[in-house]
């Protein structure tokens, strides 16, 4: 069966027709914009799970709570007696061997940030 494919144009001919849903099934395909005009007219998207559907899952995003117990990470670091400032340089080291300077040390520092405090080394 062929997928059917539903634009944000699609999506307001649906609304100035009346129809307040719609069901999505594995042969219909929605942008992900038509996916946030349904949202902001109203329309309810019938499914399994609401999850836009270009939108990958990224659970290590939504994460929010941390084990009270160290990670396998954490025991690296603590075992080799790796403090945080030395593994930062050596990532930062890294990044730059591979790419020289074309990179944005700012949002270097953030994503070591963010990877340091998800793997619980910070």
């Amino acid at each position: 069966m062929p997928k059917q494919f539903f634009t944000e144009r699609d999506i307001e001919d649906l609304a100035h027709r009346g129809e307040m849903s719609l069901t999505i099934t594995d042969n219909v395909v929605l942008t992900e914009m038509a996916y946030e005009k349904a949202e902001r007219l109203g329309i309810k998207l019938l499914q399994a799970h609401d999850t836009p559907p270009a939108a990958p899952v990224r659970p290590y995003l939504s994460q929010t709570t941390q084990s009270s117990t160290p990670s396998t990470c954490q025991k690296c670091a603590q075992d080799k007696g790796v403090n945080e400032e030395e593994l930062r340089q050596r990532i930062r080291d890294g990044v730059k061997a591979k790419l020289g300077n074309q990179f944005d040390s700012a949002l270097l520092e953030t994503i070591i940030s963010r990877v340091l405090n998800n793997v619980g080394v910070k």
